[in-house]
């Protein structure tokens, strides 16, 4: 009898997988596949990228995919743009931006190289615009952009980019951004209507009833195909298909039901391999864990490690061997850049020295991410604090420390797929595990960009006073590009020398910038470092300040890669040269974000990463 019920049950199963499959190979593009019930149907020359409906074909910039169940658009450009509706007939899209400021992403949106262009409208302006931020009450200017002004002090607006520009009163206004030509309704609201000419098939395809569809010949080739079945055919076809397949399965019930026990007994004997393997497999990649998993990994959040300006760390435990560090974000807008960074980064980094990101979690307004727990913190722990700690680091120990962070940014820079411009490099970022062993963190700042770039476009300073490079603040040094992340690192080898923050003006009672005061003593051939003997020590202090004083030459062409800091650091030491003195002739207790000032102007308004009051990733 139980032989039997195991025969029914397993037989069941199988028209289940059957009608499943039979419904995928169905569910192509001609059947118009969606993101969620209510969303656009997307059919040729739309398709989905990265696999999430395989049978798809779509033609070439046409590439769309799901996220939280919504449709985005595969742009050839780093912005994310929600499809509302898709007009095949008439060939025409309408976007909106997730973020809810559609006026915000138009400085990035160069639609040169994708087959969509903005449908045109009579207010069009073939030079552009530039978007001005005033203070005080409303002007009487060319068109408001609301959802940037909301929540600000200024209100902002666009203007077209003219010759006549000059004429427009623009008193205590400041040029906030340019903007390409674009119909100007779009500064006053979230969507915008994109249309495409090529592949024309709307008006002697769609009109008539029927579908556009790439040819067999070639992809770029369109061709009209009729509508698929109705549901009703499609039901009808699947319980045809049903019988067939039931009376084949019992012709052969009795083989089927051995091959299932003998592959039952075989799974036990395997459970424990294949449970252990499970676990493995899940310490490869990140996880997603829903937030009651989150509750039970921290035990109700009972531990807290530190606190930070994005949120609050807790110790968990994902076993009884396998701690783990928990940053819950803060309920915050800003959270989601930061978010999104940090997962879709060092979710995809291994190595050791980069801490790994284990798991996160999204949930609802929750922001989660789970780290591997690094016991020792934060180097700022020990080059910061009392003499004892400091001195439990040998000069050895340090030069491991540095050798060790300086690979990891060299992966960062070139060992990626993607480049990973890191942006906020200091003691604060660099956790230690049992064994002093550094490793990179906190990549809430970081950008992507490709490893042939030689340059990024930044509309803002991002960083932490002190390590900001000076492309950072002003175009004049040159372009930003991961030389930025070399002057933090050089900024970060000082301070382990020197166990003093790179800001402070105070030094043995004299006003002096700190690197400033380095360079000099170092110059005139004094050891200033404390505690240093003759030897092998002293070789090593000054072999990390020297290669610290390179790191932060004033122009990113002056400074080295993070590949040829890494040959520096693990050779000897003997033929390093003094570089060139980095500072200029100024008064050094003048500072503008950690760095003397020199007569620049400031071009990128500043986004300063609040530290955490103990150092842990936060």
């Amino acid at each position: 009898m139980s032989a039997l019920s195991n025969f029914f049950y397993i037989l069941l199963l199988a028209f289940n997988l059957l009608s499943s499959l039979h419904t995928a190979e169905a569910d192509d593009c001609n059947n118009q596949p969606r993101c969620r019930r209510r969303g656009p149907p997307i059919r040729y020359p739309f398709g989905f990228k990265h696999n999430q409906h395989q049978n798809c074909s779509s033609h070439p910039g046409f590439g769309v995919y799901c996220s939280n169940g919504d449709t985005m658009l595969d742009l050839p450009i780093s912005i994310n743009l929600e499809i509302k509706k898709i007009d095949y007939a008439s060939q025409r899209i309408f976007l909106s931006d997730p973020q809810n400021c559609f006026a915000r992403k138009l400085q990035d949106l160069n639609l040169s190289s994708s087959p969509f262009q903005f449908v045109a409208d009579n207010s069009n302006n073939g030079d552009g615009y530039v978007i001005f931020n005033c203070s005080n009450s409303k002007r009487d200017l060319e068109y408001h952009v609301p959802c940037l002004s909301s929540g600000s002090a200024y209100e902002f607006y666009a203007v077209p980019n003219s010759s006549f520009i000059d004429l427009v009163s623009l008193t205590n206004c400041t040029r906030y951004q340019d903007v390409p030509p674009v119909p100007s309704d779009v500064f006053g609201k979230n969507d915008a209507v994109l249309n495409w000419s090529e592949p024309a098939c709307g008006a002697n395809c769609e009109a008539f009833g029927k579908f556009c569809a790439a040819s067999n010949v070639s992809t770029t080739k369109v061709i009209c195909v009729d509508r698929p079945p109705s549901d009703e055919e499609e039901k009808e076809k699947i319980i045809i298909a049903a019988a067939t397949v039931g009376s084949f399965f019992m012709l052969t019930a009795i083989t089927i039901l051995i091959i299932v026990i003998y592959k039952i007994i075989k799974d036990r004997e395997n459970r424990k391999k294949v449970e252990g393997f499970l676990e493995d497999y899940r310490a490869l990649k990140p996880t997603r864990f829903c937030y009651s998993d989150i509750r039970k990994i921290t035990n109700q959040f009972s531990e807290k490690l530190g606190e930070g300006g994005y949120g609050v760390v807790y110790k968990g435990k994902l076993s009884t061997e396998i701690s783990v560090a928990v940053k819950v974000l803060n309920n915050s807008k800003e959270n989601g850049e930061e978010f999104v960074n940090e997962v879709k980064t060092i979710g995809r980094i291994h190595h050791v020295n980069v801490v790994r990101l284990v798991g996160f979690c999204a949930e609802g307004f929750r922001r989660v991410l789970v780290y591997e727990f690094l016991p020792n913190e934060s180097l700022e722990k020990f080059i910061f604090q009392s003499e004892s700690k400091r001195a439990s680091l040998s000069w050895e120990k340090l030069l491991e420390i540095a050798l060790g962070i300086a690979k990891g940014v060299e992966y960062l820079h070139q060992g990626c797929d993607q480049q990973i411009l890191h942006f906020d490099i200091k003691p604060h970022n660099i956790l230690l595990d049992q064994n002093f062993s550094p490793k990179v963190s906190d990549f809430g700042l970081a950008k992507l960009c490709s490893k042939e770039q030689s340059a990024v476009t930044m509309t803002a300073a991002r960083g932490t006073i002190g390590y900001i490079a000076p492309e950072l603040l002003s175009r004049t040094f040159g372009r930003v590009s991961y030389k930025s992340d070399v002057y933090s690192f050089g900024m970060l080898l000082l301070e382990m020398v020197g166990g003093r923050k790179n800001v402070d003006l105070d030094v043995n009672n004299s006003k002096v910038y700190f690197p400033q005061w380095i360079y000099n003593h170092l110059n005139l051939g004094d050891e200033f470092w404390v505690h240093v003997e003759e030897g092998d020590e002293g070789n090593i202090a000054r072999k990390l300040t020297i290669v610290g004083l390179h790191c932060i030459q004033w122009y990113p062409a002056d400074r080295p890669s993070m590949k040829a800091v890494v040959q520096m650091l693990e050779g000897d030491g003997t033929d390093l040269v003094m570089p060139p003195n980095p500072f200029p002739t100024t008064n050094a207790t003048h500072l503008v974000a950690g760095i003397p000032q020199v007569p620049f102007q400031i071009e990128l308004p500043l986004i300063l990463e609040s530290e955490s009051e103990n150092g842990a990733i936060a």
